[in-house]
């Protein structure tokens, strides 16, 4: 990793115009950008959630060190499109409808983008067609919600159901999150895993990935 550590280092601090430039040098000095993400931004972003997980981070630092490593990732996605390299794991993730909180939801994709998975970001407010036309379309392998108030937490199975009668229920695991949200509700709507916080969610994600 030595050829990125500027750009490491910059993730794990929060700085986005190191980043940006840690990226621009490494790709002149010959890095391929499918590395730089699994060498360097994946390693960077699970330190993150292990520092976050220690409480020696807090939610100010999460959002910095996405903000950096999309920084990074605004440079490298086109190239690797140009190039036709693809991530391994396609998620998408929004807010149920009639919710319109988004930090949580945008922490969760910013460590899920920086640990390696294309993100398929929908936004908040998003009814459940709009998941199932985003499952048909992008074919996802993870579907995560996303509902910070209890009133908006029946969305959650609005949207298990209607994925389930469009037939593409089977092709996706679904993962639920957000303050009011228990492991127990999970099991009860049928969601195929829980977790309380951004680094739980993205190890939830590639156990349920190693199960499959």
């Amino acid at each position: 990793m030595a050829q990125s550590k500027e750009l490491y280092d910059a993730i794990l601090n929060g700085d986005a115009k190191k980043a940006h430039a840690a990226t621009e040098a490494a790709l002149a000095a010959g890095a391929v950008p499918l590395q730089l993400i699994t060498e360097s931004m994946v390693p960077a972003m699970d330190e993150v959630g292990r520092l976050f997980e220690a409480e020696e981070y807090f939610v100010p630092e999460l959002l910095l060190a996405g903000r950096a490593m999309r920084s990074a990732l605004e440079i490298l996605r086109p190239l690797m499109t140009a190039s036709g390299q693809k991530l391994a794991t396609r998620v998408v993730i929004g807010t149920v409808k009639g919710d319109l909180h988004d930090i949580g939801k945008n922490i969760v994709g910013s460590m899920l983008e920086g640990s390696g998975f294309e993100v398929i970001d929908l936004g908040s407010d998003v009814s459940p067609e709009k998941f199932v036309s985003a499952v048909m379309e992008q074919k996802p392998q993870i579907v995560c919600m996303s509902a910070l108030l209890t009133v908006t937490m029946p969305a959650m199975k609005t949207t298990i159901d209607a994925l389930t009668t469009a037939g593409v229920r089977t092709n996706v695991k679904v993962l639920i999150g957000g303050a009011p949200v228990t492991s127990q509700y999970a099991k009860e709507i049928g969601a195929d895993g829980y977790s309380e916080n951004a680094s739980g969610a993205v190890g939830l994600v590639r156990n349920l990935l190693a199960v499959a």
